[in-house]
């Protein structure tokens, strides 16, 4: 089995969820008391978040490419960012490695790939929403995502960075993030991808008016798939 190397606390509340889902899933796979072996360097989100604000991407890269190569050098043979809004700065993170960087917006578009969905809604920050590096990554995989509109989607990044991840679920931002959904859905869209690490906390993939796929295990699932293949001899992908 070899090292995943996370890059999380953006939020610790979605990184626990990560920590969890990866272990869980080598557990289901090997039997017995098998355990995934993993290294999480975990951020200072408010740092993170103040870069956000200030559209200081390049900090940011910065930052969180030198955990990465910190990673690496502590023996990870792969590397999450355990966020979907920071791989806007994922190429450059990517770059100044010499191991495989596991992309959330790659994984999550051969999902919906495989399964044939063509037209989903996004839901996630105003960053991944609005800024064009989400969009234009599902494109090269032939997948056209759909966003709220303004209010939906200040809603939903309100829900994600006031009460997400501070720990608090409420049931009346449930109702609006399902009442998101349906609007989405009469517009046409065909699925719902949970396209922040903390969304999962709130909506259950499998309970939603559209078919339902969470970012978060799918990213999971992608790591242990790497490091178990690896193990056996597979070349990984």
């Amino acid at each position: 089995m070899k090292m995943i190397g996370l890059i999380g606390g953006m939020s610790f509340e979605s990184s626990a969820v990560y920590y969890r889902q990866v272990n869980e899933a080598v557990r289901s796979r090997l039997g017995g008391l098998a355990s995934a072996e993993v290294m999480m360097h975990s951020v200072n989100f408010e740092e993170i978040v103040a870069l956000q604000k200030a559209e200081r991407w390049d900090l940011a890269a910065k930052r969180l490419g030198d955990v990465a190569v910190g990673l690496e050098k502590a023996g990870a043979a792969c590397v999450l960012i355990c966020t979907n809004t920071m791989h806007l700065v994922a190429d450059e993170v990517e770059a100044r490695l010499g191991v495989p960087l596991i992309n959330i917006i790659d994984e999550t578009a051969q999902a919906l790939k495989a399964s044939g969905a063509k037209r989903p809604l996004l839901l996630a920050t105003r960053y991944t929403m609005e800024h064009a590096f989400y969009a234009e990554r599902m494109r090269r995989h032939g997948v056209d995502i759909m966003v709220p509109d303004a209010d939906g989607r200040t809603a939903t990044h309100a829900i994600i960075f006031e009460e997400l991840c501070a720990g608090h679920v409420l049931a009346s931002s449930r109702q609006r993030l399902t009442a998101i959904i349906e609007k989405a859905k009469a517009d046409g869209a065909d699925s719902v991808i949970l396209g922040c690490t903390e969304i999962c906390l709130i909506l259950d993939p499998d309970a939603l008016p559209l078919p339902g796929y969470d970012s978060t295990t799918i990213h999971a699932q992608a790591a242990i798939d790497f490091a178990l293949e690896a193990a056996r001899g597979i070349k990984a992908a």
